[in-house]
């Protein structure tokens, strides 16, 4: 005889990111059903059963940045009697939105948790971007500070996997330029502003291209994508051999030089110089 089980479980919902229409049907019928959602803010979540013309008047319970770790033991508990939905702003919870601590609390304690998935901005994004969406790495929001945005550019420097950062808009000009100066200016990259919303916007181009346009000034929610270093060269000594190839091959010395900085993370000038100092295989 199969047992039925007994009790609530943590649902976690996914909103709509812009586009109040992209709400599934289960999270209508969901936010219709349940009695308690714990919400990244509640004001937020009032707005959304409006709009979704939700007659259900479930109880609301804030779970944000601030609070979470303090009341997701009360969280926990409430779902073991009652179905707890919980909601970020827009998109998945636990994905740089409020969430995961509860969701670990819950795992500890024996509680069920399970999904209404929904829209996601990162996927969306990457599936509009024309970049390589085969292996990417999702980075969340990216430094404020600009010495911490460098050094994670440079950690990635040799990330061959399509890179996908959420950004303020306010900082959007100075990352990409942070971009520029440890990636190099001519890594392929796509900003989306507004995705979903009347105002979607998709830009394509370099990291120099996207920094430029950036800087007269940009509004928002911001996704940003930067390609991956698609290289199967890693030392300057390969790279260098290659260059000797092309060249042997009848490219100029310039232009080998370009096309191995363009098709790898190397610089353009040290296989320059290193070809000059006679380093050429």
């Amino acid at each position: 005889m199969s047992q039925c089980q007994t009790g609530g479980v943590i649902i976690l919902g996914g909103t709509p990111i812009g586009n109040l229409s992209d709400a599934s049907a289960r999270l209508r019928q969901t936010l219709e059903s349940v009695t308690v959602v714990a919400s990244e803010d509640t004001r937020t979540t009032v707005k959304l059963l409006a709009g979704l013309e939700i007659t259900n008047r479930p109880r609301l319970i804030a779970l944000h940045d601030h609070n979470e770790s303090a009341i997701s033991a009360e969280v926990v508990e409430l779902a073991r009697e009652n179905d707890v939905l919980v909601l970020s702003d827009a998109g998945m919870p636990t994905v740089s939105d409020p969430g995961y601590h509860l969701v670990q609390a819950a795992i500890a304690a024996g509680v069920t948790v399970t999904s209404v998935p929904g829209p996601s901005a990162v996927l969306t994004a990457l599936a509009v971007s024309g970049l390589p969406t085969d292996r990417f790495t999702f980075e969340g929001f990216l430094p404020r500070k600009q010495g911490e945005r460098r050094s994670l550019f440079e950690q990635l420097g040799r990330e061959p996997r399509t890179m996908i950062f959420f950004e303020s808009p306010n900082r959007l000009a100075d990352s990409l330029a942070d971009a520029v100066a440890v990636l190099g200016a001519d890594r392929h990259a796509v900003v989306c502003r507004e995705l979903t919303k009347k105002f979607e916007e998709v830009k394509r181009g370099t990291v120099a291209e996207l920094a430029a346009w950036a800087a007269e000034g940009v509004r928002g929610e911001i996704v940003v994508l930067i390609r991956g270093a698609a290289s199967t060269i890693v030392s300057l000594e390969a790279g260098l051999a290659e260059v000797g190839r092309l060249v042997a091959d009848g490219m100029r010395l310039k232009e080998a030089c370009a096309h191995v900085a363009e098709s790898t993370s190397l610089s353009k000038r040290d296989l320059y110089q290193g070809a000059l100092e006679g380093k050429l295989n």
